[in-house]
């Protein structure tokens, strides 16, 4: 122990003896690990941390899968999960739920909430108790049974100031007395990759949607009863999936179960883009490690003389080691401490550019687990970075080294070979990391130039929810969005007012079958599908969706006219290949049985996201088919779409005090919403491979001003044996690029390689797209000959008479 505290108390005085060379590798080791431990404390807590349910390993995700249309995870409709959960044998609870919303009144100023409708099961699936009163049950559920309803901690706190004599009391949510038996835990979150759930409601069985079979549109999730694996599970439900599929054939033809870990459900789409990132940062701190090995390397150089007296008075090889580890060590704790700090402040800059989508982002921070990351990196860092030199530094020539000329024995790069080793490392990585940002910036770029079929500037929407209680009847809800249609188009500044449902890259779809008039029935399994839209007269003119053929939906098409619709280039390509659609009609279940007539064609619309092709899309009519979820689209005629904000929710106020606007954001907000992954991985990974890059340069600057200070005597001998400027320019830039371009060379067989692990997050390139090669090839190549230019340049400032006596 002794012997320890004297290595630290004599490296302390070695680092602040030199100032400048602790600083830079210091520096060095706080990017490298500071980046490091801000990644992994989001892949702790999206990939690494347990799901915050009891016994996750036997929670399953049950989606339907109709593997013809390669549609492997299907909402369900409640007559499949009640038959679901009635005929199985392996599940010990199973749930349906599905994302709602409900008006908040009488309690202050009107609100919409987000919440969740969901069969009595559900917590019992999750094994989660409540904070306050109780959870929902099964007998929450069943028909006649008073409306109640659990609530998240969040609102709770927000709304009602933590009140615990809530619980009891009834609220009213969408009109309809409502009684609060629970609150949720702080810290409770399900489903967790929804942006916010505030309540939870019982799902109503009874309700029309819920007694058709082909309405698709709950998700489910079960607990394996103890003792029972994945793939028994799996082979029961499918068996189950051909018994319906026998019975109910119009439906059910060609759907089959697919079950899911819950785990595997929530974070699989995001963990290749994490894995990558965390990989990338990874590269960085092998960068920043190199470049601290060459300052060590050359620093083991100038205590050639130090290290010579110590050995000749008796210290051992592997004293001399374990004194330069602990050095190291020191600098790569400091680095550490320094990197967490970085890492605090960088975890700011990541929340603010994180997707608001990505799972489980609440639970992102700083906890023992990444704490002891970093401190694990920060030692075998310092392990790392240290021991070549270390190794290096303790095997010399006493007789030399004790020498005094020995101070300024030359040394060529040529014969260093862990220095130049050092230097093609660098490189490579480098290279490696810039390629992968160059792949993801041309991709984004893209995607930005694709068009989403509507001009997104000066666009803003604003969502209303009508209460089921108040807004039953269809001609009170056509009547209200008349009314408020009509006032907002008096609303100062709005050059067209729409109205939509569901709202283009909103993430909601209405999937709908779709039968043509005169054509056979479609056999089972073939039945033909098309998006659904609602809209008003207006909405492709606030939107400027090009009508391509005929004419677009009128007032004139209200409810006591024979209905009409208006369909997308693709539907009208798909379905009617080689003949005119105008003038065909189609049915879509969309509502009641009832034929429609084409009466227009309008453009393709990217409804789920820039990357998605468009697909067969229907537009009716909202006096035709009223719909109580609706967004206004309000096209503004100044650049600042939130300056109507103000106009419509008074529009809206005047004709029901008690309806709140909501989700008011513009369509330009939306689009980048949808962009924001993709726009995340390319940011932190073009920030990772701009580190990379000055790390690489800087080591490659170091090493050849190292050179040159080393080759001072040998430089003076050529010049005074007649050597001229350009001579010695070209002799230095040469051995200095040969590393920089082998580096290079390896580097782009590395790519070649591990950039095809990101072929998932491209669009429009390729992972191996010649153009990015080539040109990130040729930008390293440049800073390197930069950074090999600048020593190359002092060298041939040497003067042959003052070199000559160096020695």
């Amino acid at each position: 122990m002794n012997t320890l505290w004297q290595d630290l108390r004599y490296g302390f005085r070695m680092l602040l003896k030199k100032p400048g060379f602790t600083v830079v590798a210091v520096l060095a080791l706080t990017l490298g690990i500071g980046a490091n431990t801000a990644i992994f404390s989001v892949v702790n807590a999206v990939l690494l941390k347990p799901l915050p349910f009891e016994r996750q390993e036997q929670l399953v995700q049950v989606w339907g899968s109709d593997q013809k249309r390669g549609r492997g995870q299907i909402p369900t409709s409640y007559p499949n999960f009640a038959d679901w959960r009635e005929q199985n044998q392996v599940f010990e609870h199973i749930a349906a739920y599905s994302e709602s919303v409900a008006i908040l009144t009488g309690v202050d100023a009107p609100e919409q909430l987000s919440g969740v409708s969901t069969s009595g099961d559900l917590f019992a699936v999750l094994g989660a108790r409540a904070a306050q009163g109780r959870v929902l049950t099964r007998e929450d559920e069943q028909p006649g049974s008073p409306r109640v309803a659990v609530l998240s901690y969040g609102l709770w706190q927000r709304r009602f100031g933590a009140n615990p004599a809530l619980v009891g009391q009834q609220l009213m949510l969408d009109g309809v007395n409502t009684t609060v038996i629970g609150v949720m835990p702080q810290g409770f979150v399900f489903p967790i990759n929804a942006l916010k759930t505030e309540y939870w409601i019982p799902l109503n069985s009874q309700s029309e949607t819920n007694k058709e079979r082909g309405a698709n549109y709950l998700s489910i999730v079960a607990r394996l009863k103890p003792g029972v694996g994945m793939a028994q599970a799996q082979a029961e439900m499918e068996t189950i999936a051909r018994r319906l599929e026998q019975q109910y054939p119009d439906r059910n033809a060609g759907r089959s179960i697919r079950l899911v870990s819950l785990y595997e459900g929530i974070v699989g789409n995001i963990r290749p883009a994490l894995l990558i990132l965390l990989g990338a940062v990874g590269f960085v701190l092998l960068i920043a490690c190199a470049n601290v090995a060459n300052l060590l390397l050359a620093r083991a150089a100038s205590r050639r003389k130090e290290i010579a007296i110590r050995t000749a008075l008796g210290a051992g090889r592997l004293r001399i080691v374990r004194q330069l580890l602990t050095e190291s060590v020191l600098l790569s704790i400091v680095g550490g401490a320094l990197g967490l700090l970085l890492a605090i402040w960088g975890l700011d800059l990541l929340m603010a550019v994180i997707p608001s989508d990505l799972p489980r982002m609440g639970e992102i921070g700083l906890d023992a687990r990444v704490l002891g990351f970093t401190l694990l990196v920060s030692l075998l860092t310092g392990i790392v970075f240290g021991l070549a030199p270390a190794l290096r530094a303790s095997r010399l020539d006493l007789n030399e080294s004790l020498k005094e000329g020995s101070r300024g024995s030359s040394e060529s790069i040529s014969r260093n070979r862990v220095r130049s080793l050092l230097i093609v490392s660098q490189v490579s990585l480098s290279l490696i990391l810039l390629v992968g940002a160059g792949l993801l910036i041309r991709s984004f770029k893209q995607l930005q130039d694709v068009s989403p079929g509507f001009d997104p500037h000066r666009v803003l929407t604003a969502s209303v929810a009508l209460p089921d209680a108040k807004y039953h009847e269809d001609s009170r809800i056509t009547a209200f969005f008349h009314q408020v249609l009509e006032r907002s188009a008096q609303v100062p500044g709005i050059e067209a007012i729409g109205a939509v449902s569901p709202l283009p890259l909103s993430g909601e779809i209405a999937m709908n079958s779709l039968v043509i008039e005169g054509r056979p029935a479609p056999g089972p399994g073939e039945r033909l599908i098309t998006n659904s839209r609602v809209i008003n007269p207006d909405y492709f003119r606030a939107m400027n969706i090009p009508l391509i053929k005929g004419r677009a939906i009128t007032e004139q098409d209200n409810k006591d006219a024979p209905r009409v619709v208006v369909i997308n280039e693709t539907l009208a390509r798909k379905y009617f290949p080689g003949e005119e659609a105008i003038g065909k009609r189609i049915d879509v279940t969309i509502a009641e049985k009832n034929m429609a007539e084409i009466v227009g064609i309008v453009g393709d619309v990217k409804h789920l996201s820039l990357d998605k092709e468009a697909g067969p899309e229907c537009y009716f009519s909202y006096q035709q088919i009223a719909y109580p979820y609706m967004t206004l689209v309000a096209r503004s005629q100044s650049d600042n779409p939130a300056s109507m904000v103000a106009g419509l929710r008074q529009a809206v106020e005047q004709v029901d005090k008690d309806q709140p606007l909501s989700d008011i954001r513009t369509m330009e907000q939306l689009l980048s919403n949808s962009l924001a992954r993709r726009r995340f991985n390319m940011l932190l990974l073009g920030v990772f491979a701009a580190v990379a890059l000055l790390l690489a340069s800087v080591g490659i600057f170091g090493v050849m001003n190292y050179s040159v200070t080393q080759r001072t005597h040998e430089i003076g001998v050529r010049m005074a044996l007649g050597a001229q400027g350009r001579d010695i320019l070209r002799m230095i830039l040469a051995q200095g690029m040969i590393l920089a371009l082998i580096g290079v060379g390896i580097g782009l067989v590395g790519a070649y390689l591990l950039t095809r692990l990101m072929a998932s997050l491209l669009y429009g390139v390729t992972a191996t797209d010649p153009l990015t090669f080539v040109g990130v090839s040729l930008v390293l190549s440049a800073v390197a000959l930069l950074a090999n230019l600048i020593p190359a340049r002092k060298a041939t400032k040497v003067d042959p008479m003052v070199a000559l006596r160096y020695e």
